[in-house]
């Protein structure tokens, strides 16, 4: 056992895990999850009271910032994600920030893959996060940023098999925050249980999301909701100002919150004003 994986085994990631598992594998019984990634309604959710909470040590113009996304993105060539697996794929992927976009491709599950095929920056703003880290609103970005592919039914499984190894890569790094984006409603639970991991072991996170109804449930530490649209979570596709209000906005969030929280983010009302005024 490493150190990540006892220190986690301490914490509620998942709050009465146990009585969770039986829950999932009474439905599991009596429901299959079909190819397209689709849910069930009566798919037991997880449900979490309380929060890990890790306050930011660093402000952002002086840490190195880490990006997890739970869309699937794997290097051309190399093995995809199992988007057949029943209980969700539960490995993940180190790839070089400095990757070229055309090199990249994308197990997509649960969410349309058209918009992050025709710009990868809306579910994997690279791009965006190096202007930041070129204008001085982040210190860095990591040399790496972790893949998975978050469509992931069974989430017990999630923590105890994937949490683990990759929170001790994050750590390695000497990450001191991380933005975590979802892609589908399911990434949503997901990623929020590896926001809550990642707190646990005290590292601030900031996820971005756009269902409330989850991350409510979840209780990320960290969430920062907009409109936005399964898919394209990170910002429209081809619509850089947009990404980079998205992110601007969420991520200057991470120093100031003293608690746990989901705070709405104001960023679809100005884009669509412009986008209104022909201004995009």
């Amino acid at each position: 056992m490493n150190a990540a994986t006892g220190e986690l085994r301490k914490l509620e990631i998942i709050e009465k895990i146990e009585e969770w598992r039986e829950h999932f594998v009474a439905w599991q019984k009596d429901h299959a999850v079909n190819g397209s990634g689709d849910l069930p309604k009566s798919y037991p959710w997880v449900k979490n009271k309380r929060a890990p909470f890790a306050p930011a040590r660093r402000a952002l113009p002086m840490l190195n910032l880490a990006l997890i996304s739970s869309a699937g993105a794997y290097i051309d060539g190399t093995a995809p994600f199992d988007t057949a697996a029943t209980e969700g794929d539960f490995s993940f992927r180190e790839i070089p920030s400095q990757i070229d976009a055309e090199d990249l491709r994308f197990s997509a599950r649960g969410y349309e893959a058209a918009a992050v095929e025709n710009d990868s920056n809306s579910q994997l703003p690279l791009e965006r996060l190096f202007e930041f880290e070129s204008n001085g609103i982040i210190g860095q970005l990591n040399p790496v940023f972790w893949s998975c592919c978050g469509f992931i039914p069974n989430a017990a499984r999630l923590v105890e098999e994937l949490v683990p190894p990759l929170i001790e890569r994050v750590r390695r790094y000497e990450v001191q925050a991380a933005l975590l984006i979802p892609a589908s409603r399911l990434c949503h639970q997901s990623v929020s249980l590896l926001a809550r991991a990642l707190e646990a072991v005290n590292i601030p996170s900031m996820m971005l999301a756009v269902d409330k109804e989850v991350v409510t449930s979840v209780r990320p530490p960290r969430a920062a909701l907009y409109d936005g649209k399964f898919g394209s979570v990170a910002g429209l596709p081809n619509f850089p100002e947009h990404q980079r209000r998205v992110l601007d906005e969420a991520l200057r969030l991470i120093e100031p919150m003293d608690q746990p929280g989901l705070r709405q983010l104001v960023v679809t009302l100005e884009s669509q004003v412009e986008e209104s005024r022909g201004e995009r």
